[in-house]
């Protein structure tokens, strides 16, 4: 592999870059009010687990990781496209992201613990969910017994 030229950003990029937060993030902090309202009990970030998860939830043998759409490639209305500036960086970020996001889920499902990824475009954007509606999904999930799932925009 090629090392791509690295650009070196401009100081309104890297303050930009520097506020992308990679732990109580906006929708984090709202799957999170909503479970902890409902009576859910959950541990943050557990570092004994894969990827360490944002939310797990050890009575129902399970995780709750809440993805961003544009970090996580996502396919939805959220993400127009990939950026144009310094694309060869772009491309090996978000593609490393994901081969990670399938790792992580690979080694959670082989200590055998249910895994439910919830997209940033069900807590935002035009196609969300309503809080209501995202709650009842997460708890129809959580009863079920799947062992993964996923809760994106309409």
């Amino acid at each position: 592999m090629v090392a791509a030229k690295l650009r070196k950003p401009s100081p309104a990029r890297s303050r930009n870059m520097a506020a992308i937060r990679a732990t109580d993030t906006k929708p984090e902090m709202i799957v999170r009010r909503l479970l902890h309202g409902a009576g859910f009990r959950y541990r943050l970030h557990r570092r004994d687990l894969p990827g360490k998860p944002d939310l797990s939830l050890p009575k129902w043998n399970a995780v709750i990781e809440v993805h961003g759409c544009f970090f996580h490639s996502h396919d939805c209305h959220l993400v127009k496209s990939r950026p144009e500036a310094n694309r060869e960086f772009w491309a090996a970020k978000l593609d490393g992201n994901v081969a990670r996001d399938r790792r992580n889920a690979d080694a959670t499902r082989a200590l055998g613990i249910r895994r439910l990824v919830v997209w940033q475009c069900a807590l935002s954007g035009k196609e969300k969910l309503g809080e209501g509606s995202l709650l009842r999904e997460i708890c129809q999930w959580l009863q079920s017994g799947e062992l993964t799932g996923e809760l994106s925009g309409k």
